[in-house]
């Protein structure tokens, strides 16, 4: 790979002059500047942005840091469509981004700052961290300009973009109590992530405004996995047969449901309907395919860029947080409750 070094041998120009020149500095002629980076292309250079950002004397370098991320996950493209909408925005702005995968463990061995430093990142977007998570307490009391999805904590230079969880939550359980459906299960993500207690509160709402008792068994634990979903539904369903509707927290744990109905010899919408969150590319083409909260994490991803860049270049201006909604996406797997006119 061709250096500075190189360009600066092939031009008779001096190291700082090209540098200076691929920069777009003002002190460089524009005949210069044309000569460096005509050479520059025929010697096929690529510029190292950390090298670039330390002569720049600023970093155009954003992080973007997501928890636990596994190979698991590839049902679930919302780790992907985060990461478009992040692109598309900072491509027209002069920015880079780097991938970087946390998990607590690693949050204990190197802290927030230190990573931060150790990139020469401008600004980070985190994903994905746990209530308790050090990176967060940590990035609240930093400098460092932050965004979070679907966390909303905010600090000094920190905002967050999410999405109307319990109030979509809520219009889900109100659907389903529409259809006729008395007796609905919830089925709720991992405790130490913020979106299970918003969207576990939506179910617990929605019941009360509709008169309907809380029930605590009818709150099973699924983690945010397919198999611990479906594990853990079994006997719920064997035990619970009044139960004709269940919201879950996530499409992937609703798969899990639909599986284990699927083994119980359950029919999914005519004995049970099963409503998901996420909208993830897989619920449309499962058998039946399932009625899902649509949320937009390419567009949150966007908004998150936007005003993480807001944050670095206007740090004097109030920035506000960002509320994206969600939809009710209506498929095959709800129905009218057994016995309902």
């Amino acid at each position: 790979m061709a250096t500075l070094k190189d360009i600066s041998k092939a031009t008779g120009f001096s190291i700082t002059t090209v540098s200076r020149a691929l920069n777009d500095y003002d002190d460089v002629s524009d005949e210069t500047k044309q000569k460096i980076n005509i050479t520059a292309q025929k010697l096929n250079y690529s510029p190292n942005i950390i090298a670039q950002n330390l002569v720049m004397k600023k970093s155009k370098t954003i992080g973007i840091i997501v928890s636990n991320l596994k190979r698991e996950g590839v049902k679930n493209n919302l780790v992907f469509e985060t990461l478009c909408g992040v692109y598309d925005t900072l491509e027209a702005l002069d920015y880079e981004f780097i991938l970087l995968s946390t998990s607590s463990t690693k949050q204990k061995n190197q802290t927030f700052s230190q990573i931060c430093s150790q990139k020469q990142l401008a600004g980070v977007i985190v994903q994905g961290l746990k209530i308790g998570d050090p990176y967060l307490e940590e990035a609240k009391n930093s400098n460092i300009p932050c965004v979070l999805i679907d966390i909303p904590v905010t600090g000094a230079v920190m905002k967050y973009v999410t999405s109307n969880q319990q109030a979509s939550v809520k219009n889900a359980i109100k659907y389903l109590y529409r259809l006729s459906h008395r007796y609905i299960a919830y089925v709720n993500g991992t405790k130490d992530a913020h979106v299970s207690g918003e969207r576990k509160q939506g179910y617990e709402q929605a019941l009360l405004e509709l008169g309907l008792d809380i029930n605590p068994e009818y709150t099973i634990q699924g983690d945010f996995d397919e198999d611990i979903a479906k594990k853990n539904i079994t006997p719920f369903l064997i035990n619970h047969p009044e139960v004709t509707a269940i919201v879950c927290a996530s499409d992937v744990m609703a798969v899990g449901v639909l599986q284990a109905a699927k083994d119980l010899d359950i029919k999914v919408p005519t004995q049970l309907s099963i409503i998901g969150f996420d909208n993830i590319l897989l619920t449309k083409y499962i058998t039946p395919s399932l009625t899902t909260i649509a949320q937009s994490p390419y567009e949150m991803a966007l908004e998150a860029a936007k005003l993480l860049i807001d944050l670095i270049e206007e740090p004097e201006n109030e920035k506000m947080p960002k509320i994206i909604q969600n939809e009710l996406i209506i498929r095959n797997s709800t129905a009218p409750a057994v016995g309902s006119k």
